[in-house]
């Protein structure tokens, strides 16, 4: 592909442009770009535009991730998905377009709290139990679960945002990357023997147990040592854990993909929209 960042083809269309938006001040940062305010001048609406920087982007590698984050992104529609309005570009920036979710990360919600009860947790992994289903419905396969891509709504609710690890992947196939957060991967994904939906599943149960302990299940001072705990299943419970949430957080981390909790004929995941 041609080396220059003065275009990068993009598939979906465009619903919101460049010059239709006006932004107003920085709400973070990333690896690639920062993320701002910006109000939509027709509308009055006030969105969020991700500005990544071009170079950076071809520099890492990632002109592929991105597009294919955006295809998937323009390509769904749920109450549980950020939703997308539209793209940018000029000869340093692409710029990203999307809905303003004002709660902000659930990471720093939990880093605030410190842990949350039973119940609230719950609230929260009964809506990515939801976010999955519709996801793997559209053969989209997610790889990313963690607190920072949780984003908290004014009515409580969440939204997942950060599509750069999805994929489509069609029913009975397999794919080989290995990506997502180093305390978060499965064991499939690490042992580099293919992986599916499944791993989306592990993801809850390393978040399930985060929400509750406040920290995740196979944390260690380097990734080498955390990916050897996750191929041993190392971890252990705090005593504040009940019965119920031991249970659940076993069945989700199984490395026996026939036995984990929403890989099953009849998915096994009902308990936690029922709890």
């Amino acid at each position: 592909m041609d080396k220059s960042p003065k275009n990068l083809t993009i598939v979906p269309p465009l619903k919101v442009d460049g010059n239709e938006v006006n932004p107003i001040k920085a709400i973070g940062s990333g690896t690639f770009g920062i993320v701002k305010i910006c109000k939509h001048i027709r509308t009055g609406q006030y969105i969020a535009m991700k500005q990544l920087n071009k170079i950076q982007i071809i520099k890492n590698k990632q002109v592929d991730h991105l597009k294919n984050e955006l295809t998937i992104l323009s390509s769904l529609c749920s109450p549980f998905v950020v939703q997308f309005f539209g793209y940018s570009q000029n000869p340093c920036h692409f710029n990203i377009y999307m809905e303003l979710v004002q709660g902000g990360e659930l990471f720093h919600f939990l880093r605030e709290k410190g842990k949350l009860n039973w119940s609230h947790a719950c609230f929260y992994s009964g809506q990515i139990v939801l976010m999955f289903e519709y996801l793997h419905s559209n053969n989209v396969i997610y790889r990313d679960l963690k607190p920072e891509n949780l984003l908290i709504c004014p009515d409580g609710y969440l939204k997942i945002t950060d599509f750069g690890f999805a994929k489509v992947l069609p029913p009975g196939h397999k794919t080989y990357t290995l990506c997502g957060t180093p305390e978060y991967i499965s064991p499939e994904v690490l042992a580099n023997k293919g992986h599916d939906k499944g791993a989306d599943w592990w993801t809850l149960g390393v978040l399930i147990y985060e929400l509750l302990a406040g920290i995740d299940p196979f944390s260690s001072d380097s990734p080498s040592k955390i990916y050897k705990k996750i191929l041993s299943l190392n971890y252990t419970f705090p005593s504040s854990f009940t019965s119920e949430s031991k249970s659940i957080v076993r069945r989700l981390l199984e490395p026996d993909l026939t036995k984990r909790f929403g890989c099953m004929k009849n998915g096994g995941i009902n308990k936690l929209r029922t709890t």
